[in-house]
């Protein structure tokens, strides 16, 4: 049975905060509120929680999961960046975007692209998750709450903490934040590639 933690979506409690920190070190799968929605995270590298995911959101090999990072600073370690793509970063971060970059050796191979290489890369304009990713030191492997046969994510808290309890290890109620998901840029080309639109303008990336 998983935890349930309210946490103000404007000043996070910091005491919850370490406790939900402590709970995604030790190995737990979470779900906690993102700029966009709802979003499942875990451990970077840690292989029993991602394959949880795997299971619960049925997906195979081919799945480009997201690292959700503080800064670009952050993200850099885990992907390949040019200047010019850095530049288009910066101006867009942080934001309701995932950028598919070449993965760096930081990234475990379970989470890229096993032929492409390639790893989801975001930065969040979310206080309780900016929060938490500032007391875990370190990006968090998440992915979209998008439910086999769903097109859309979880978006209500108490309707994940019904469908999902046994499931999971902790749930953040932070409130209302959305149910689109992120909008998609596959930066790996000459020019960005739109993958999926979602909530951010990727006229930005296309023009």
């Amino acid at each position: 049975m998983s935890q349930f933690f309210q946490i103000h979506p404007e000043n996070p409690q910091a005491r919850l905060i370490r406790q939900a920190a402590d709970i995604i070190r030790q190995g737990g799968l979470a779900v906690f509120p993102t700029d966009c929605a709802y979003a499942l995270a875990c451990r970077v590298g840690d292989k029993k929680a991602t394959e949880r995911v795997q299971r619960m959101r049925q997906l195979d090999a081919r799945h480009n999961f997201t690292l959700l990072c503080r800064d670009l600073s952050e993200l850099s370690s885990f992907a390949k960046v040019d200047n010019t793509q850095y530049r288009l970063l910066k101006a867009h971060t942080p934001g309701a975007y995932t950028f598919i970059l070449p993965a760096t050796k930081e990234v475990p191979r379970l989470l890229m692209n096993p032929k492409k290489r390639t790893i989801g890369i975001r930065v969040p304009d979310n206080a309780i998750a900016m929060a938490l990713l500032e007391e875990m030191g370190e990006p968090v492997m998440t992915s979209s709450l998008i439910m086999p046969g769903d097109d859309l994510p979880l978006s209500d808290p108490y309707d994940i903490r019904q469908t999902l309890e046994n499931q999971l290890d902790l749930i953040v109620d932070g409130g209302y934040c959305g149910f689109e998901a992120t909008t998609v840029v596959d930066m790996t080309e000459e020019s960005p590639v739109l993958v999926r639109q979602g909530v951010g303008d990727a006229s930005v990336f296309l023009d």
